[in-house]
């Protein structure tokens, strides 16, 4: 039989039986004892290969039901040589002849000695690091040098203690910008005792030296909470404090300090609005280093005119934006519900599109839930985006309202919603609408998706056109502006480079430009008031503060306490796409 081959159940049946009456032969029974005596002996002589006067067990023949070869032909056994080998591998035992099996197991034993072994693992070689969450270490940086300087600085100050005022300096002897000072007096300690140890700043200082190693971490760690690694909006609140109370741009603000806490909030909504683009509600170091954040701060010291500095800073926005949000919220109890909203631009977004706004699609505040109203800081993000819908952020913003289903992608149904209105709204104004299919039609062949019948995040922002899709879906009056325009001219517009004013700037600039004219001549607003009722000092006008003229700012004490947008991430919020 084939070595290796297994034995079918009736016929090792049979093989069983004859190996039993083998076994049970005479002469098999004594070729067992002796082997096993060989074994027990192994310096004993095998039978005839030594003295022959050595008495020695017979060999009895083997069993007639096989015969061997050591039979002759009259049926007389030969005598068996002395190198007969053992059944069924019995273990080897002294022999005087060579064992017949020994030339293949040597050269079995040769072929494993000479096998090729694996080659030795190759030695560990250190992976040089490539991941620096607080910045890549400076070998330059002289820590002896800087802390000698910020002693010298201390030194200056009565009982070398430095109060929030003195931390300019101190800030210019860490390196940093000015208005890096209400961060590192609040990192020290300092808004708990009104000022700040030299040994406790240097203690401070040191510790940031050795472990935060540019610009983004060192901002994060000297305005985060302890044991996090990130800011929430509530973190930058004593640094623009410190703004509004020094910059010399925001200098009426002072006699108007009920107002810091709105334009703070203003502040805040548009830094998470442009940096946190995670969308978590935690700026992190990475979210920092790749805005211009840190870069805006510094400019807080060169530029003393605070509006040129658009991007998070501009009063003259944050006074457009809460008009706004003041001509809508007509209780004035700094919220709006949908029908408040509705009511922007002369009812310029469609119905669908405000009850996607308050579902809590783009709003993570718990008064939409429970009353369905926003807060102020909920229509920062929201005006920004309907006047801008170029940038990340409001594309995002878009996507997630016209995203019913939360499944990351546009589908035709989901188009066809929001189009059904627009085409009743077009009618309603006499003018005759496209039919869906031509409307899909001309869309697909603006942001052209990479898969058919879908349209993803990553299709609309490889689009430059992303505005003209979002307006042609849910803002009637865009919508015709964009059809009255050529689709060459509308690539120009978004191919144009150089310092062009964005979106939201020119609209934030013409809007600013109609309130004053609407100031200068003293025209009445829709809630009677004139402007001369102003309790504000007619010196503000000079700085051309129309926010100090509006009389519907003599509001109740409770206004000033606004709670700062609520932006943490539930289990219901999309995630980052």
């Amino acid at each position: 039989m084939p070595p290796g081959k297994v034995l079918q159940p009736v016929l090792k049946m049979k093989v069983d039986e004859l190996f039993l009456c083998w076994l049970s032969e005479s002469s098999t029974q004594a070729m067992l004892q002796d082997c096993l005596q060989r074994i027990k002996m192994p310096g004993r002589p095998e039978r005839g290969g030594g003295d022959a006067g050595q008495p020695g067990p017979p060999l009895a023949a083997p069993a007639p039901a096989c015969k061997p070869r050591g039979f002759d032909g009259l049926g007389v056994p030969s005598p068996a040589p002395a190198s007969t080998a053992l059944p069924l591998g019995a273990t080897s035992s002294a022999r005087s002849g060579p064992p017949v099996r020994g030339p293949r197991r040597s050269a079995g034993t040769r072929v494993v000695q000479t096998k090729e072994q694996p080659p030795p693992p190759a030695p560990s070689q250190s992976v040089p690091a490539f991941y620096f969450p607080r910045g890549r270490p400076q070998d330059s940086v002289n820590v002896d040098a800087v802390i000698a300087k910020i002693e010298r600085t201390f030194a200056q100050f009565p009982h070398e203690r430095a109060t929030l005022d003195d931390m300019g300096r101190v800030a210019k002897a860490c390196g940093c910008p000015l208005y890096w000072k209400g961060p590192l007096f609040c990192g020290a300690g300092g808004e708990r005792t009104g000022s700040v140890s030299v040994h406790k700043f240097v203690a401070m200082w040191r510790k940031v030296l050795q472990n935060c190693h540019d610009d983004a971490a060192k901002f994060v760690h000297l305005l985060m909470n302890p044991g996090c690694n990130y800011l929430v909006q509530e973190d930058f609140v004593p640094f623009l404090q410190d703004v509004v109370n020094t910059h010399p741009g925001l200098a009426f603000l002072k006699e108007a300090s009920e107002f810091h806490s709105r334009y703070i909030t203003t502040v805040i909504q548009r830094i998470f609005y442009t940096v946190n683009r995670s969308w978590s509600g935690r700026i992190t170091c990475a979210e920092l280093r790749r805005s211009t954040f840190l870069q805006n701060v510094a400019l807080l010291e060169e530029e003393a005119d605070i509006n040129q500095l658009t991007e998070y800073f501009s009063y003259e926005h944050f006074y457009v934006i809460y008009c706004k949000f003041w001509e809508l919220d007509t209780d004035h109890d700094l919220l709006i519900d949908a029908q408040d909203l509705a009511r922007h631009n002369d009812h310029a977004i469609s119905t669908k599109m405000i009850e996607r706004i308050f579902s809590g699609a783009v709003t993570r505040g718990k008064k939409v839930q429970k009353e369905g109203k926003i807060s102020y800081a909920d229509f920062v993000w929201f005006l920004i985006s309907e006047e801008d819908k170029k940038t990340p952020t409001s594309i995002e913003y878009w996507f997630r309202c016209m995203d019913l289903d939360g499944d990351g992608a546009l589908s035709m149904y989901e188009l066809e919603y929001f189009y059904e209105e627009q085409c009743r709204r077009l009618d309603s104004m006499a003018i005759e609408a496209l039919p869906f299919e031509d409307c899909l039609c001309q869309m697909l062949d603006l942001v052209k998706p990479q898969n058919e019948g879908r349209i993803t995040l990553h299709d609309l922002k490889a689009c430059r056109l992303a505005h003209v899709f979002f307006d042609t879906f849910f803002n009637v009056e865009k919508y015709l502006d964009h059809e009255q325009k050529e689709q060459v001219s509308l690539l120009r517009e978004s191919e144009s480079e150089g310092p062009e004013l964005s979106d939201w700037e020119r609209y934030a600039t013409e809007e600013y430009d109609i309130l004053v004219a609407e100031e200068a001549v003293g025209e009445p607003w829709e809630d009677g008031y004139e402007a001369e009722l102003s309790p504000v000092d007619q010196k503000l006008s000079v700085l051309r503060s129309p926010l100090a003229q509006r009389p519907f700012f003599e509001t109740p004490s409770g206004l000033g306490a606004v709670d700062l947008y609520e932006c943490g991430c539930g289990d219901d919020d999309l995630q980052p796409l």
